[in-house]
């Protein structure tokens, strides 16, 4: 009799240990389970600019590219155009004011444009076909010297020339690329003088 119930003892010790075992190990799976999934969550970017607002400001440039091209008061202008953010820069030689405004009104009327930077000049003078030659030698040459320089050689310059005065304008990131690309295109041969209508990226 005595063995009977130490055996019915024994038994109901192991099957307590065995039901104690089993809620540990579930403990364990979940604890191991939830870690997983808080070390598999994506980290978002600390970009400043994601591919989204690029192509967006892509789009943005073509649409405005369109949009002066379709006026009949602007569209034989050489007028670069940037965009950053849907900042749209304008930049280039225009011959009177009214062509200037005329330019920044078409640019505002396009859908999605935030806001217009004007960077456009007035022609001082007007040019003979030898000075158009020289000028569109001295862009070319330029544009080269950006593209040969290891500071500037991926950054989106326009540049603009009228009797060998250099117009450079397009977004950056700092101050230093500015001042250097002035630099760069001063190095070019023929260019008279440099305006640089740069901004660096907000």
């Amino acid at each position: 009799m005595t063995a009977l119930l130490t055996q019915k003892k024994t038994a109901k010790q192991s099957t307590s240990s065995n039901v104690l075992f089993g809620i540990v190990a579930v403990s364990l799976t979940l604890g191991s389970l939830a870690a997983c999934n808080r070390s598999t969550e994506p980290v978002a970017p600390a970009a400043s600019i994601t591919i989204g607002t690029e192509v967006d400001d892509a789009v943005l440039t073509t649409k405005v590219k369109s949009a002066l091209m379709a006026d009949e008061y602007v569209k034989s202008l050489d007028i670069k155009v940037e965009t950053f953010k849907a900042d749209v820069m304008l930049s280039g030689f225009v011959d009177t004011q009214a062509q200037m405004d005329r330019g920044v009104e078409v640019t505002k009327a396009v859908m999605g444009v935030r806001n217009v930077n004007n960077k456009l000049s007035i022609k001082d003078g007007t040019q003979s076909v030898g000075n158009k030659i020289d000028d569109t030698v001295i862009t070319a040459s330029v544009k080269s010297a950006m593209l040969a320089d290891p500071i500037m050689k991926s950054r989106e310059v326009s540049v603009v020339t009228v009797k060998g005065e250099v117009q450079l304008s397009g977004y950056v990131d700092s101050e230093t690329q500015i001042s250097h690309a002035s630099d760069v295109a001063k190095t070019v041969e023929g260019v008279v003088s440099v305006v640089n209508h740069m901004s660096v990226k907000k």
